[in-house]
């Protein structure tokens, strides 16, 4: 595999002062000020976005967001002065707390866009988060799956065209390990560098990734993308609650917040008593077992997956590789993941693992990794988006 390497872009050509050149041959545009460039680094998942962005050639970075991926579109007949600013369109956290007022459409499944219109959309709503003018140059490192498929690429880059000027698409477990990489302690003793060696674990919402990094833009060998992560943690969850508590009335959004706060893996935790509200009432559900299970089988898809990554790594690679296994995305904090998985392989004999988690900043790895690649990305790299 060839192997291959962000480097810095070259040092601009120094321009000739303007003075140099007599009047009467200067183009038109010579006294115009030059178009800003910024640059996006955005992790677009399923239920969450993470935009990070700054200007060009400096390390500055002048937004960080976190932006629930949904759009809502107002509907027809909301009272004047309902929403803010009498708006069509919501985005992220004001689509979600206005729901009851609009329709609201979530653009990506599974990691891949699923509604173009509302995409575009979305991905308009971050253009302006990242330059409020609308005048500068953009150009966006878009983080996608470890499985997207060539068609699923190009309707990013359809869908892009006329908001970024250019994109450059990676996959996220490479650029997770980018973001989660500490440079200033790189080449210190004891320290593994995340890029160097190392196995990633992205669970998102639509899909778990996972990847072989080392040192080079990962290929279809290094990767694996399991359609199942916290979507389908969920749907799994809703359907035991159907026949656990008929008609229970939970909504996708509620039974989606009781995993984020109570979500485990490993043996049964019981009693897990949650108090949740039907109907207007409060009532007291059992969850251990429901919560148990559905987490669980995430770890019964994963595990196959690690283990079949784990044996395409060299063998001169690999007693380091065991060292560094990370574990990222929202599926991070699904309690005991780390300890789960370090037991399976040592169960199974593999030689002194350790899986660690990749901390509280996980939501914005992927986003810091791809600024950091769309600075050291050179001028041939970008894909330029032609309206």
């Amino acid at each position: 595999m060839t192997a291959t390497t962000l480097e810095k872009a070259p040092a601009s050509t120094p321009t000739v002062p303007s003075a140099a050149v007599p009047a009467n041959t200067r183009p038109p545009s010579a006294s115009r000020p030059a178009q800003k460039t910024v640059l996006v680094g955005l992790d677009l998942g399923t239920n969450k976005s993470c935009v990070l962005a700054g200007p060009a050639g400096g390390s500055d970075i002048t937004v960080s967001k976190v932006i629930p991926t949904c759009v809502g579109y107002v509907k027809e007949g909301i009272v004047d002065g309902i929403i803010a600013g009498n708006a069509s369109i919501l985005y992220g956290e004001d689509a979600l707390q206005n729901r009851l007022h609009v329709n609201l459409v979530t653009p990506l499944a599974q990691g891949v866009i699923a509604q173009p219109a509302a995409a575009r959309d979305f991905l308009l709503h971050i253009r302006t988060l990242a330059d409020p003018s609308g005048q500068a140059d953009i150009r966006a490192v878009i983080g996608i799956p470890a499985n997207a498929d060539e068609p699923a690429r190009e309707e990013i880059r359809r869908t892009a065209v006329g908001i970024f000027s250019r994109v450059l698409l990676i996959p996220e477990p490479f650029l997770a390990a980018l973001g989660y990489r500490d440079a200033s302690r790189v080449g210190q003793p004891g320290y593994i560098d995340p890029v160097v060696n190392s196995l990633f674990i992205d669970i998102g919402g639509g899909t778990t990734d996972l990847c072989l990094v080392q040192g080079y833009f990962p290929g279809r060998d290094d990767q694996v993308c399991i359609p199942f992560a916290g979507d389908a943690i969920d749907q799994a969850m809703e359907a035991e609650l159907a026949r656990t508590y008929p008609n229970n009335g939970l909504t996708r959004h509620t039974i989606r917040e009781l995993k984020e706060t109570h979500a485990y893996v490993g043996p049964s935790r019981r009693p897990l008593d949650v108090k949740v509200v039907i109907g207007g009432k409060a009532h007291v559900l059992e969850l251990a077992d429901v919560i148990g299970h559905a987490c669980n089988t995430l770890i019964d898809r994963l595990y196959p997956a690690l283990t079949s990554l784990i044996a395409r790594a060299s063998s001169d690679s690999v007693v380091t590789l065991l060292q560094n296994i990370i574990v990222t995305g929202g599926g991070s904090q699904i309690k005991g993941i780390d300890t789960v998985l370090q037991k399976r392989l040592a169960d199974d004999g593999y030689e002194a693992p350790k899986v660690r988690l990749a901390g509280q900043d996980f939501k914005r790895y992927v986003a810091i990794g791809a600024l950091k690649a769309a600075r050291a990305a050179r001028e041939n790299q970008w894909q330029t988006l032609l309206s």
